[in-house]
């Protein structure tokens, strides 16, 4: 088993491609999982052309690509629903849709079709992503939910999941859903849920990204061994808790990187996450995909940090011991 470690782009899209290839590779990476602010998903489904230029640049650098990510679009896809619609998605779209819901969810479905075609040019097979959530707001039962309430968005996220996910098949290429708060599947039983909406359709995994599980109170190793089937990606995110009688878990609409805050993400190593266990749990279910680096901590230079959390995975990337016949 060989993982690669690779780096997720989307905290670097302020650079172009090429640079990103260039400082990946300075940094040690053996890949880069491409976000939309690399790769024009609409030109990589209908342009062999770019795809080649693109794959040849990531050549130029020995750099491969395992997964592609499209969270952005994808988090459009629910959240312009009427009652649900968010103004900040308007950051996430081209500038002609915005404050127009309507168009930004037909471009966002488009979009995510669009994602399953640049994927099958690209060879790759998963795209990891975001599907929003039209109950989201309702997290805490006050105004009193009702369990019709919750039913109702899990019914209309299948609704308008399942034509995408149809385009996904085709091009054979599956989905990878980052477990995140502000999502339908945000910690264990919400997972759970959702992949029994779908009725545990092959299409629909999970991107596993442990820095969102652990302030919650979750421990991510069971959630490998319980999802195991369904771990199509994995991001190596950590997160420092920080609760001291003063700071709660909700963040008090404090900035991340505050020390005031409960929790904030950090460099990989730096914070409360079990890596140890985490690898354990992941050459238990026979997990050998990238090891992809989100690399996201307000308190150190990226470079720095995109640095030292290579070394950090690469360092606990170990694999299992082969199986003996002795007793």
């Amino acid at each position: 088993m060989s993982r690669p470690v690779t780096l997720f782009t989307i905290q670097w899209g302020d650079l172009p491609l090429e640079e990103i290839c260039r400082l990946g590779k300075q940094m040690g990476y053996e890949g880069l999982e491409l976000s939309a602010a690399h790769l024009d998903m609409k030109k990589a489904a209908e342009d062999p052309a770019y795809v080649q230029c693109v794959k040849d640049t990531l050549k130029k650098y020995d750099l491969n690509c395992w997964a592609i990510s499209n969270h952005l679009a994808g988090q459009c896809v629910v959240d312009t629903l009427p009652d649900a619609y968010d103004r900040r998605l308007d950051g996430f779209v081209p500038a002609e849709y915005h404050g127009k819901p309507d168009e930004i969810q037909k471009w966002a479905i488009q979009e995510m079709k669009y994602t399953a075609r640049a994927a099958k040019a690209m060879g790759v097979g998963v795209v990891t992503f975001f599907m929003g959530s039209p109950i989201w707001k309702f997290w805490y039962s006050f105004p009193q939910t009702s369990e019709e309430m919750v039913e109702a968005g899990y019914r209309k996220v299948k609704e308008l999941w399942s034509p995408i996910m149809d385009e996904f098949d085709a091009c054979g290429v599956k989905l990878a859903l980052e477990v995140h708060p502000k999502e339908i599947a945000f910690d264990y039983w919400s997972t759970k849920k959702l992949l029994d909406v779908f009725e545990w359709r092959p299409t629909l995994g999970i991107n596993f990204d442990p820095s969102h599980l652990i302030w919650q109170g979750l421990d991510p190793q069971m959630f490998i061994l319980d999802f195991a089937e369904r771990i199509y990606h994995v991001h190596v995110k950590d997160a420092k808790l920080n609760l001291n009688g003063r700071n709660g878990i909700l963040g008090s609409h404090i900035t991340f990187g505050d020390q005031r805050r409960g929790w904030n993400f950090v460099s990989p190593g730096h914070g409360d996450i079990d890596f140890d266990n985490i690898i354990r749990a992941l050459n238990q279910i026979g997990y050998d995909g990238p090891l992809s680096i989100e690399w996201e901590d307000s308190g150190m230079e990226r470079v720095f940090g995109g640095t030292e959390a290579c070394e950090f995975t690469k360092k606990i990337n170990f694999n299992p011991r082969w199986r003996s016949t002795i007793t």
